[in-house]
């Protein structure tokens, strides 16, 4: 093979990794590459690796492989534990007492709905492809890097801030177990600071940093410590509902606290069930922590379908006799938003034992899913360090734990810096619009890859820009208007007048429209790839109804939480353009560098 000629196939190399050293060698070489930042993009933005790349070469960067050690039972105990443990306790009172009423029994039941659908999308992926990358590698195979890149970010930006808002919340519960009751006693105050960042908290920075030890030691003995967690804290979980519907009276369901706030089952109406789902949410984070590990699980095919899709299922029955037993116990207007549950049972005549039980269950819970989740955030930041668009040292796997220690390291920091400060309304509303924004983004790829020619298996030598890519115009534009059409259906719901025939009428004529849409794009477009091992039931009804309820849900959040999602991801877009274009466009140079001069050993030979 011709070297010169290597070299001389794209023009930037001579500033990139060919140039010696990389485009992050000098300040010079940094700054050829940002003169060639439009080339660059072109080149990398789009361009997705083939399956079989993250299975082989790209897992190969991390150096020591992840352990496979994990069976279903270990997928479902994690997946109850990453849940269960968090989000109900964290999110409940205030969807309750601030959107749904008693009606956040419906919405459980909704976000649970979406949560599977989104399961079933999730699962395809993982058995198909068991790497350790989440959605980050579903969608760097199917829609390129850039699209990759922006959902990793909000991936991370999901798991470190749920984290952090859950490690506040374990301050309150555990204040509650020793009958402390008031989570400021246990935080103290910095004057000068902004309101809502103003309030250290201690305690939650030392249960993060001795997670991140834990997960730093081994993988298999995590799950054990997470599998004995659970099991304890499903005990506490029955004895909540059980204690619910014994003690609650029914007239809670539908009676206020104070007749002056509306009452009935739905007191803010179907609206306000939607907004509340939005909210908890956030109580199902944690399924697709479990696909994190499909990389250290001993039967994908059938051990991730069941570990996924099991624990939504169980998860969601739970959840909703939770908040029955809640609601029952007291009315919506008199919830206490920051612990509802140890706080139904306070001031009770001689059940205030209740309180604390339920308080120190809740801190165990909290703490298997602080397990979970920072499990799930350093694999999903490992394979991020693969792909070349963060740096390497992110991605190594330590020989002798197998575990990704850096990864975990430096995202059990950053978490704990911004639970020392930041308050948990602030964090939870940015977790909530992440999350759908994931999911939104794997139920539209799981779709792409199924429809269209070229875009599920490639070989290794072949590019991502000559792969073939038959059936992506037809699918690419089935999916841009399905999304228009739930965008516009939330549209009317949210910003319509709530009486008058014409809002019915819209709504109406925007659910017809996507049911056709769905039906036309079924029978126009044959499907180019069937899953051998394991696929997502009615396609493409289910991954539709998934993106519909993810966009619908997106509709229900507040404005700021808009705001503070365009800063975050215009920061993003900044890293990616900045940096992150520059290494992964330097990490593929230096892989076909490598490729070449093997071909040219070879011919020596």
């Amino acid at each position: 093979m011709d070297k010169g000629a290597l070299m001389s196939q794209d023009p930037d190399q001579s500033g990139g990794a060919a140039g010696g050293g990389g485009s992050f060698s000098s300040l010079r070489a940094y700054g050829r590459a940002l003169s060639q930042t439009p080339r660059r993009l072109a080149r990398r933005a789009c361009a997705a690796t083939a399956p079989e790349e993250e299975m082989s070469r790209v897992r190969a960067r991390s150096g020591a492989s992840m352990t496979r050690a994990l069976r279903w039972p270990d997928l479902v105990g994690l997946g109850l534990g990453g849940m269960v443990g968090a989000g109900v306790f964290v999110t409940t009172g205030r969807a309750t007492r601030l959107y749904a009423g008693p009606g956040v029994i419906v919405s459980y039941a909704i976000a649970g709905l979406c949560a599977l659908l989104s399961a079933f999308c999730y699962t395809e992926f993982a058995v198909d492809m068991p790497v350790a990358g989440g959605a980050f590698s579903y969608l760097r195979v199917t829609f390129g890097e850039f699209a990759a890149f922006l959902t990793g970010a909000n991936l991370i930006m999901e798991y470190v801030f749920s984290n952090a808002a859950v490690a506040r919340s374990f301050t309150a519960y555990m204040g509650t177990a020793v009958g402390v009751d008031a989570p400021s006693k246990w935080r103290i105050a910095v004057p000068g600071l902004p309101k809502g960042f103003n309030q250290v908290d201690l305690v939650a920075v030392g249960v993060i940093l001795l997670i991140s030890v834990c997960i730093c030691y081994s993988t298999k003995e995590s799950s054990i410590v997470n599998m004995v967690l659970t099991a304890v804290h499903v005990a506490f979980i029955l004895f909540i509902i059980v204690m619910g519907f014994w003690r609650g009276d029914v007239r809670n369901l539908t009676h206020p606290a104070d007749p002056a706030h509306p009452g009935g089952f739905f007191p803010n109406g179907v609206g306000g069930v939607f907004s509340g789902a939005a909210m908890v949410y956030l109580s199902y984070i944690g399924y697709d922590a479990v696909s994190t590990m499909a990389e250290e699980v001993e039967r994908p095919a059938r051990d991730i379908p069941i570990g996924v899709s099991g624990s939504v299922v169980i998860v969601t029955v739970l959840y909703c006799l939770m908040a029955a037993s809640m609601s029952m116990l007291l009315p919506y207007d008199a919830i206490d938003t920051e612990a509802p549950f140890s706080g139904a049972f306070r001031g009770s005549d001689g059940w205030g034992w209740v309180s604390n039980v339920i308080g120190a269950g809740a801190s165990l819970g909290i703490l298997t899913s602080l397990m979970v989740a920072m499990l799930g955030q350093a694999r999903y930041l490992c394979v991020i360090g693969r792909s070349g668009v963060m740096p390497a040292w992110l991605a190594k796997v330590h020989p002798k734990t197998a575990t990704p220690v850096n990864a975990s390291a430096f995202l059990g920091l950053f978490t704990a810096a911004l639970a020392l400060f930041t308050e948990l309304d602030i964090l939870l509303n940015l977790v909530c619009i992440g999350t759908l924004f994931v999911f939104y983004m794997v139920s539209n790829a799981v779709v792409y890859r199924r429809y269209v020619v070229g875009s599920h298996t490639t070989s290794a030598a072949t590019s991502s820009d000559e792969r073939p890519r038959r059936g992506a115009w037809p699918t690419l534009a089935f999916l841009l208007a399905f999304s228009l059409i739930a965008l516009s259906f939330t549209l009317v719901w949210k910003l319509a007048p709530q009486e008058g025939r014409a809002r019915v009428g819209l709504l109406v004529a925007c659910g017809v429209a996507a049911v056709a849409t769905v039906g036309a794009f079924q029978a126009l477009v044959p499907q180019a790839h069937t899953p051998q091992l394991w696929g997502v039931p009615g396609m493409p009804w289910v991954p539709a109804a998934s993106v519909f309820l993810n966009v619908f849900l997106l509709g229900s959040l507040d404005r700021p939480s808009y705001v503070r999602f365009g800063f975050f991801s215009a920061a993003a877009v900044l890293v990616y353009a900045l940096y992150s274009v520059h290494a992964s466009y330097d990490a593929e140079e230096s892989a076909a560098l490598e490729g070449a001069k093997v071909q040219d050993e070879a011919c020596k030979v």
